[in-house]
C-alpha cells in the first residue's frame, strides 16, 4: 500500500506546479495533457466503445466509455492516465485487469494497477462519466457544450473541442498522437422527438419508451476532437458520388426548415471532392461515408460528420474572407471544412504545435479547388488575398508537449509558404504528385513537421528547408531589395534567415538566387522588371 500511495502521489505532484519557456508560462497540467508521458506512452488506443445522453434543461450529459487498447512493451504496475476535464466525474472505472486503486484528480484519472503487463496484450478500460460540461462561449474557438435551441424553439445539442480536448466531456487517452487504430462505436441517446447524428454510419436505431438511441460506427482511425454528437430536429436527404474508390455515399443532416436550402447549397460537395481527389487522392474515408450536418456553430472538421452553420450562404458568413473578390463563388465552410478530411482527419499532427500540417494544407486547398472550380487566374487572385489576414506574430509553429497551438497565420501565412514552394518546384503535375503522395504514403496515419518537411523535399528534389524555417519558425517575411539602371539589376535579400534558398522568377522567365549579399545580373530587357507576385516576399526599390 505504501508503493500505490507513492505512485498516485507522484501523478498527483505532477497536476501542479508552473514553468517557463520562451517567456511563456506553462503548468505541469500542460505538460500531462500534451505529453506521451509514462502514464500513457506503454498502451495504444484500439477503439472508443461510447455511449452519451444529454440532458438539455439540466444541460448535463452522461454515458461511458470503453476503451479498448494494446500493450505496447513489457511494463509492471503502471499508472493508467485516462483524461477527463472539470467539472465532468468518473462515476465509475473498470477494467479487465486487476486494479488496485483509482483516483480522479483535476483533469485526470489514475489508474494503479498490480499487475505485470506483456508486450501485445489487450486489455479495456470501461469509465461510467455524468456532469456538467464546460460550456463554449464562442465556439467552435472556445470549445465546449452547447446548448441552444434552433429558430422553432427545439433542444439543439453538440460539442466542439479541437482546442480544449474531447476531454472536455469524454473519458479518452486525449493525445493527437495515439488515435483508436479500430474506430470508434458511439450511442447517441436522446428523446425520442429528437435525433442524434454521429460520426460514420448510422448502424441501429431503437426506441424504447419516450427515448431513442442512435449507433454510430466509423471503422477508420480518428482523431478524439472529431467524435462528436449532434442532437436536434433533423431530417435527412442522401445523394452519392463515384469516386476514385468507387461509390461514396453522401449524408446529409439539416434541421427541419432548412431542407430546400440545404439541398440546393450542398450542390457544391460533388465539385469539391472532384477537385480534392485530383489534387489529394481518394476521399480517406469511403468505409464510413462523407457527411455534413448542420450546427449552431460556423463549422468543424469532424471526421465523416463535418459540422456546417454557414447560413447557406456562399462565402465566409456571406463575406470575401480574404478579400480576393474570388471569395463569395462558393460556401467556404464546405469547402474548407471538407479539406480537412485529407489533412487534420486521413493525415493528423502529432503534436498540436504542428497544427500547420491541418491548416495550411486545408486554407490551401481553397486555391487549388478554386483553380479546378474556375481558373488558375482566380486561383492566384485568392491565394494573393491570404496576404490580408497575415499578423506576424509568433511563430507559426508552436510549443512542443503542452498542447501549444502556434500563431493563427498557420492559416493564411502557412498556405502562401505552400503557394511559394508551389513556384519553386514550377512543375504543376510534380506539384499535384507530392499532394497526392502525402495522402496515400502518410494514410490515416499521426506525422510530425519533421516527416512532412522531409517528404516534400524528397519528392521534389529541392531542398526547402531554410524556406520551412522562414515561414515556420519566424515572424520574418523575405524582402527583396532591388535596384535597375537599365538591363542590370541588383538585389539582395534582408529579413531572412540564414542561408535562404529561395530562387525567384523575373520577367516571366529568368530566375535569380538572391542571398544577404548583393549580387547584379544582366536583364534581358531594359523594361522595369517584373516580379512574380506569387512568391510570399517583400519587393522594396532602392536608390
Amino acid at each position: 500500500m505504501k508503493k500505490l500511495s507513492y505512485t498516485l502521489l507522484f501523478a498527483s505532484g505532477l497536476v501542479f506546479g508552473q514553468f517557463f519557456e520562451h517567456g511563456k508560462a506553462f503548468t505541469k497540467q500542460d505538460t500531462l495533457k500534451g505529453s506521451n508521458t509514462q502514464f500513457r506512452n506503454f498502451w495504444d488506443v484500439k477503439k472508443y466503445d461510447l455511449s452519451v445522453e444529454p440532458d438539455f434543461n439540466q444541460k448535463s450529459i452522461k454515458g461511458n466509455n470503453k476503451i479498448s487498447f494494446e500493450i505496447t512493451k513489457d511494463i509492471t504496475n503502471p499508472t493508467f492516465q485516462i483524461d477527463l476535464q472539470q467539472p465532468m466525474k468518473a462515476d465509475k472505472v473498470e477494467g479487465n485487469f486487476p486494479i488496485a486503486e483509482y483516483k480522479q484528480e483535476g483533469d485526470f484519472i489514475w489508474i494503479k494497477t498490480k499487475k505485470s503487463f506483456k508486450k501485445g496484450e489487450q486489455y479495456t478500460i470501461d469509465v461510467a462519466y455524468s456532469g456538467n460540461p464546460v460550456i463554449a462561449q464562442n465556439a467552435p474557438w472556445d470549445g465546449g457544450w452547447i446548448f441552444t435551441q434552433d429558430e422553432k424553439g427545439n433542444p439543439w445539442m453538440t460539442a466542439a473541442d479541437e482546442g480544449i480536448g474531447a476531454s472536455i466531456w469524454l473519458p479518452t487517452k486525449d493525445i493527437w498522437s495515439d488515435e483508436p487504430d479500430n474506430g470508434i462505436v458511439m450511442k447517441i441517446i436522446t428523446p425520442k422527438d429528437l435525433v442524434g447524428i454521429g460520426n460514420g454510419r448510422l448502424t441501429d436505431k431503437k426506441t424504447e419508451g419516450n427515448k431513442t438511441s442512435y449507433t454510430w460506427e466509423v471503422k477508420n482511425p480518428i482523431n478524439a476532437y472529431s467524435i462528436i454528437p449532434s442532437i436536434g430536429k433533423y431530417v435527412n436527404f442522401k445523394d452519392t458520388f463515384n469516386g476514385e474508390k468507387g461509390k461514396l455515399d453522401l449524408d446529409y443532416w439539416v434541421l427541419d426548415y432548412n431542407l430546400e436550402k440545404a439541398k440546393k447549397q450542398f450542390q457544391q460537395v460533388k465539385p469539391m471532392l472532384s477537385a480534392f481527389e485530383y489534387w489529394f487522392g481518394p476521399y480517406p474515408f469511403y468505409e464510413d461515408s462523407y457527411k455534413i450536418v448542420e450546427s449552431p456553430h460556423l463549422g468543424m472538421e469532424h471526421q465523416s460528420n463535418i459540422a456546417y452553420g454557414n447560413g447557406y450562404q456562399n462565402g465566409y458568413r456571406g463575406r470575401d474572407y480574404f478579400g480576393s473578390g474570388i471569395g463569395l463563388n462558393w460556401d467556404y465552410i464546405i469547402i474548407h471544412e471538407s479539406g480537412h478530411e485529407w489533412f487534420a482527419n486521413n493525415i493528423t499532427a502529432k503534436d498540436q504545435a504542428d497544427m500547420w500540417i491541418h491548416e495550411s494544407f486545408t486554407t490551401y486547398s481553397e486555391t487549388l479547388f478554386t483553380e479546378k472550380f474556375m481558373d488558375k487566374k482566380s486561383a492566384d487572385l485568392y491565394a494573393l488575398g491570404y496576404r490580408t489576414k497575415v499578423a506576424n506574430d509568433v511563430p507559426i509553429i508552436g510549443k512542443y508537449g503542452v498542447r501549444n497551438e502556434g500563431s493563427g497565420d498557420m492559416y493564411p501565412k502557412g498556405a502562401s509558404m505552400l503557394h511559394t514552394i508551389r513556384q519553386i518546384i514550377n512543375n504543376d503535375e510534380k506539384f499535384r504528385q507530392i499532394l497526392r503522395g502525402i495522402s496515400k504514403d502518410f494514410y490515416h496515419q499521426t506525422v510530425t513537421t519533421e516527416q512532412i518537411e522531409s517528404y516534400i523535399n524528397k519528392k521534389s528534389g529541392i531542398d526547402f528547408s531554410s524556406v520551412f524555417n522562414q515561414y515556420l519558425r519566424t515572424t520574418k517575411i523575405p524582402t527583396l531589395e532591388y535596384s535597375q539602371n537599365g538591363e542590370a539589376l541588383k538585389f539582395r535579400y534582408t529579413d531572412v534567415v540564414k542561408n535562404l534558398k529561395l530562387p525567384i522568377r523575373i520577367d516571366g522567365e529568368q530566375t535569380i538566387t538572391p542571398t544577404e549579399q548583393w549580387q547584379t545580373v544582366k536583364l534581358k530587357k531594359a523594361t522595369p522588371v517584373e516580379f512574380n507576385k506569387n512568391y510570399y516576399i517583400n519587393y522594396k526599390k532602392v536608390q
